[in-house]
């Protein structure tokens, strides 16, 4: 199985579950997930956690800066039935209806650069082939931020991949034991 994990749930771990992880087990549980490929984190994604909460996801958690334990997203492109999708089932048609062609063209270019987009391809990828995949994510369905497209569970939905939070990931595993 593939665990696919996204920057919001990253900034969550460090900010809502390390202050609690006086011993280190949770810590040292994702780590070794991390380096054993358990859990898989896209470059994209490391990327956006150095800007994101003044980088604090990589600083509790430098690990993830080690290139061995980041998959490389440039060999990531969409599919002709990806872009389909893009145009007709992913995208957020209330905000489709405000964009001018050329404004929705600039949001779909940002869109397949971001590190959503490559999670999406990343994980459609393995399925294809064949591997059980599970997308974490702490995104929810609602389009609450009027952003051009659809929110990863949504596409996720769609897209017939699992998608979990991360709360329900670390019930997972036997290792910790989350307790309040």
């Amino acid at each position: 199985m593939t665990v696919v994990i996204d920057t919001s749930s990253l900034i969550s771990l460090v900010r809502y579950y390390l202050p609690f992880d006086k011993d280190g087990k949770l810590v040292e549980t994702i780590q070794s997930k991390v380096e054993s490929g358990e859990i898989v984190v896209l470059d994209k994604v490391v990327e956006e956690c150095k800007y994101f909460s003044g980088g604090r996801v990589v600083s509790k958690l430098p690990f993830l800066l080690d290139k061995k334990n980041q998959i490389k997203t440039t060999e990531l492109f969409p599919t002709k039935t990806f872009f389909n999708m893009l145009d007709n089932q992913f995208v957020n048609t209330a905000i489709r209806r405000k964009l001018n062609v050329a404004e929705f063209e600039s949001s779909k270019n940002l869109f397949l650069e971001s590190a959503d987009a490559k999670l999406l391809l990343y994980s459609t990828a393995k399925k294809k082939v064949g591997e059980d995949v599970i997308v974490i994510t702490e995104e929810s369905t609602a389009n609450n931020d009027n952003k051009a497209f659809k929110k990863i569970p949504a596409i996720c939905e769609i897209l017939g991949l699992n998608c979990i939070t991360l709360p329900q990931l670390l019930q997972n595993f036997g290792e910790i034991d989350v307790r309040f």
